[in-house]
């Protein structure tokens, strides 16, 4: 079996069947199927990260996040998803009804831990879902690796990069960027990005901090931190021309305004949406 997912995968993973458990219906996202993969100890709830109060707010931001990139991919009506660093996403096992086809990117050893966990529980890798090993600490590019896998560069394409853009270099986002940016008409790229710390609401600031401390201390520290302005800069100069940025107050608005039980979504980490 392949070297298991990241710690980061893994607790957005377990975030997100936490928020099933513990927050009040409606859900943003119905996802315990990464819970499942995961399967953790029985006492996974008593970790120190799965806090039933003090992580609400940030699981609340990585549903909602994901539910406006999801809804965004149904409404364009495009045929190709392409998920950037996919960790432990499970669009294609939550939406077996939908004439998508995902590409899921990712390190070759998680790549092959996820598949034979899927295949365990039941779901298997059919055609319309494309994992894609790519090999990044050994410098291999992923756009011929995508399209060895079946990828139609002339397809209308959402393409999702989450959780990747803090722990890359600024150069290497922007060849992202550059890439994507060469995708056809009625493309769209979506890129979570981090704000500096002291741009987040002042409430989030010290779980921003602690989670920056164990990022380091974990060996993938944070190493690239975005105003909008610069990272609106960025997709420009890798080509893009119609670009905004989302932030988290937009998505809060959008998914947890009528909400009875005041959750909210922890600032912080911001969408670049970027058109071609």
């Amino acid at each position: 079996m392949g070297s298991e997912p990241d710690s980061s995968a893994v607790r957005t993973a377990l975030w997100r069947a936490l928020h099933v458990q513990l927050d009040d219906p409606p859900h943003v996202l119905d996802d315990e199927i990464g819970l499942a993969l995961v399967a953790p100890p029985d006492d996974w709830r008593d970790r120190g990260d799965m806090h039933a109060v003090g992580t609400r707010d940030y699981r609340a931001a990585v549903v909602a996040r994901t539910r406006f990139v999801e809804d965004l991919l149904v409404s364009e009506g495009v045929g190709q998803y392409l998920l950037l660093g996919a960790g432990l996403d499970t669009f294609a096992q939550r939406h077996p009804d939908l004439d998508i086809i995902v590409f899921e990117i990712d390190q070759p050893g998680p790549q092959t831990w996820k598949r034979q966990r899927l295949d365990e529980l039941g779901y298997g890798v059919p055609d319309r879902l494309r994992l894609v090993p790519v090999d990044f600490d050994a410098g291999v590019e992923w756009w011929p690796a995508l399209l060895a896998e079946g990828f139609d560069p002339t397809m209308p394409t959402v393409a999702y990069s989450s959780g990747v853009s803090m722990y890359i270099t600024k150069p290497a986002t922007e060849a992202t960027l550059e890439r994507l940016a060469t995708l056809p008409a009625g493309s769209v790229t979506a890129m979570t990005f981090m704000l500096p710390i002291e741009l987040a609401d002042e409430v989030d600031r010290p779980g921003l901090e602690g989670a920056a401390r164990g990022a380091r201390a974990s060996g993938t520290p944070w190493i690239s931190f975005y105003t909008p302005e610069e990272i609106v800069a960025l997709a420009a100069s890798a080509g893009f021309d119609d670009i905004r940025c989302v932030t988290t107050a937009e998505v809060s608005q959008r998914y947890l305004a009528e909400r009875s039980d005041g959750l909210r979504a922890a600032s912080g980490e911001n969408i670049l949406l970027a058109r071609t």
